[in-house]
């Protein structure tokens, strides 16, 4: 039975003598396919006409759609598939791609997906975006690619140039093989032999996540691991098989969220998935509004950030928000919390544009657990509860410090990391479960089906020179709730320090209004948290130097990372602590503001 579009929730709950909690799901996992190729066969047989892949040229939304049907990208993968294996490309020797999302870029994946190529997604702020090449380079270095694939060559060739010995495909044919010469290929009998070996032991991708220090490390994802994920999610989820999906996505194909989670969830379901071009960004935001618009999506798939600006937008253009939420059944938002005022803004747009409320959700999972491991399939009135465990997963809650460290079982769990065994050793526990360093807990402890609440990441976590423990987890959230839309986003300090601090990046220009505004938010903040020495922040430093990807700051989907930006950045900590900050002056990239907040 299900209520609305979800399947309600049958969790049981286990509490072990060693204070540990087991939750996993009484529903069973449904049988899946063998291989991510399965589907493709599939609609390409059931649905050949129907379009899978549609993306602007040039990435221009005043253009019209390029799009590719099931059948055409059957047909061009097996093409591509006979090349790859030309090539010798196999388990050992991956197809490495550079690009971004594109038609292009869905038919070498799932070319290798179908022929049992590992396929390389490497972010593309890697090599566009970071000054230091240091981890493309590591990438390309560690998984040893066969081939590797850019849509474009100039903007790769400081990554080209420095990888000379690297074969190379590339869409406009300047360097390396065109990939059109590629897609001219006759498959033969051998890539129906591949395609029938490929099982789900076989890996299907490799993922680099980027990770709090440190180079990126590649995650094994292999073809069980994504196709019993989906299976789960329509559990969770049984509309996906009464509507196919319609999305329209800008987030990148080298993170699980979009290129495991959403791109499959097409896939799985016969869906139509729209390239956006644009992005939750300045300059880059028209055309995603032009896009939603013309895709008037089934589900809408984000981030915070983007839901944020999103928001914005609809309320201001209700030609906008008509074609928005037409067809709209789900809001879905994972990678960070959701600010509550976001929240209840999109509530009210819904039912004032459509007269329906339109239900908003989230989930939790790992790039190791490809990615979805729990899911809020169960009506929700405000953000914060990721849900419980999908069919097939079991998650054991074990006590670390004062928390409850969520750790993962299922045919989700990644077996480890791409000729790495010592990182893989380490990922698990002596029962095998697989160790997240993600907190939660329960929002009702005498009910699973209640679903657990985020709680933060045990390592961001610190202590105060009180000795007293201050959870950023659940600070940061509450802050940027709280100081929406002058804060874009925050770093909280404090550690072995007198009392909390922020550094923050504005969301407006900074003058005195500005710096008054801000003061009175925070005071607000404390206010609410009756002043609490784990809750007050006392210290402010504003920067005006973006996050940085090559210091790992921030990935290309926007999430900060707290131990990364506070180690770049210890110099401005230092001065936030000093006794009297004003007297540091301004400096480019930092000024102090109101340094006791009562």
């Amino acid at each position: 039975m299900t209520t609305g579009i979800f399947s309600p929730p049958d969790i049981e709950m286990t509490r072990r003598d060693d204070g540990s909690i087991v939750l996993a799901s009484r529903a069973p996992l449904a049988d899946h396919p063998r291989s991510v190729g399965v589907w493709l066969e599939r609609w390409a047989n059931e649905r050949p006409d129907g379009v899978f892949l549609a993306e602007r040229p040039d990435g221009d939304h005043t253009r019209p759609w390029n799009t590719i049907t099931y059948r055409a990208m059957w047909d061009s993968a097996r093409a591509l598939g006979q090349a790859l294996l030309d090539g010798d490309l196999g388990p050992d020797r991956p197809l490495a791609i550079l690009s971004g999302p594109s038609i292009a870029h869905g038919q070498l994946k799932l070319a290798g997906y179908l022929v049992g190529v590992p396929v390389v997604s490497v972010s593309v702020a890697y090599s566009l975006q970071a000054q230091d090449l240091g981890k493309v380079n590591h990438i390309l270095s560690q998984c040893d690619p066969g081939l590797v694939f850019v849509e474009r060559s100039a903007p790769f060739s400081r990554v080209l140039d420095a990888n000379p010995d690297r074969p190379v495909i590339s869409g406009d044919g300047e360097r390396g093989r065109p990939l059109a010469e590629l897609l001219a290929t006759a498959p033969t009998a051998e890539v129906d032999e591949a395609f029938a070996a490929v099982d789900g032991d076989h890996v299907a991708k490799i993922l680099y996540t980027s990770g709090s220090t440190g180079l990126p490390k590649g995650v094994l994802t292999i073809h069980r691991m994504l196709c019993s994920n989906q299976m789960a999610v329509l559990h969770a989820w049984p509309f996906l098989a009464e509507t196919p999906p319609v999305i329209c996505d800008w987030l990148p194909w080298s993170h699980t969220f979009a290129g495991s989670h959403d791109l499959n969830m097409v896939l799985a379901h016969g869906g139509t998935l729209y390239i956006d071009g644009g992005k939750p960004a300045p300059g880059l935001f028209d055309a995603t509004v032009a896009n939603l618009a013309s895709a008037r999506p089934t589900i809408s798939l984000n981030v915070p950030a983007g839901y944020a600006r999103l928001v914005d937008r609809l309320e201001a253009d209700d030609a906008f928000a008509a074609a928005f939420f037409e067809r709209l059944q789900l809001i879905f938002y994972a990678a960070a919390a959701l600010p509550q005022d976001v929240w209840e803004r999109l509530e009210t747009l819904a039912e004032r544009t459509v007269g329906r409320p339109i239900p908003m959700t989230s989930s939790w999972g790992l790039t190791e657990t490809a990615p979805a491991a729990t899911s809020a399939h169960f009506p929700l009135d405000r953000a914060g509860v990721i849900g419980v465990p999908l069919p097939g997963v079991e998650l054991k809650l074990a006590p670390n410090g004062d928390k409850m460290e969520i750790r993962v079982k299922g045919p989700g769990v990644t077996p480890g990391y791409h000729r790495d065994p010592e990182k893989t050793a380490a990922a698990f526990d002596d029962e095998g479960w697989f160790i997240t360093g993600d907190a939660v807990k329960l929002a009702d402890p005498a009910d699973p089906n209640a679903g657990l609440v985020f709680d933060g990441r045990v390592a961001e976590d610190f202590k105060l020179m009180t000795g007293t423990w201050v959870s950023v987890g659940t600070l940061r959230p509450a802050i940027l709730a709280t100081a929406a839309p002058l804060i874009t986003d925050c770093v909280v300090t404090g550690h072995d320090r007198n009392e909390l601090g922020l550094l923050v990046w504005p969301g407006a220009p900074v003058d005195d209004d500005y710096r008054a505004a801000l003061v009175e938010r925070l005071r607000a903040h404390n206010e609410a948290f009756n002043n609490t020495s784990s809750t007050r922040v006392r210290r402010v430093a504003i920067l005006d130097e973006p996050p940085s990807i090559d210091r790992g700051e921030t990935t290309d989907k926007g999430y900060i990372n707290q131990r990364a930006t506070l180690e770049a950045r210890a110099e401005v900590v230092d001065r936030l602590y000093a006794a009297d900050p004003s007297d540091a002056g301004v400096d480019p990239g930092i000024l102090f503001i109101c340094p006791q907040i009562i």
